[in-house]
Formats: structure tokens, sequence, C-alpha cells
């Protein structure tokens, strides 16, 4: 599970920093893809008329801060500690 919350994560950085590309330039690159909450989402929000380009940055530190937060979360057996030695 945590590492489809890592791939989640880095998906939507990936999605942010592409997004981020396309509205300042073009991304020809995984454009169905990487853009699509760029080409898709965000049209058909209001009220991020205007802000793409911040919604892009949100949506790659959003991405970020999924991915380092499943990586410092422990798996369930990995709580046990070694034994100290006599």
């Amino acid at each position: 599970m945590r590492k489809a919350i890592q791939f989640l994560g880095l998906f939507l950085l990936l999605e942010g920093v592409s997004g981020t590309i396309d509205h300042l330039l073009y991304q020809p690159f995984f454009g169905v893809v990487l853009n699509f909450f760029n080409r898709i989402v965000i049209p058909r929000i209001d009220f991020l008329a205007g802000y793409e380009l911040f919604a892009n940055l949100f949506l790659a530190v959003l991405g970020l801060v999924i991915a380092i937060a499943a990586e410092r979360v422990r798996s369930p057996g990995s709580d046990q500690r070694p034994s100290p030695r006599p």
C-alpha cells in the first residue's frame, strides 16, 4: 500500500510540474496523461480561472508532500526494535 501511495504522490508531482510547464510554454511529452489536470480539470472549475499556474504548483507540492509522508510512515511489522545484546 505504501508503494501505491508513493506512486500516487510521484504522479501528482509530475502532473503538477507538467501542467506548470504546459501553462507557461507548451508540454509535448505525454500531454494526454501528464496534462490531464491542466487541460481537463482546471477549465471546468470556475474558481480556478486565472489561478491555473497556482493550481498546478499546488498539485506538485501536494504530490511531493504525499510522497514524503508515504516514505516516512512505517509499515505495520517494522515497529519491532532489535533486542539489545547482553
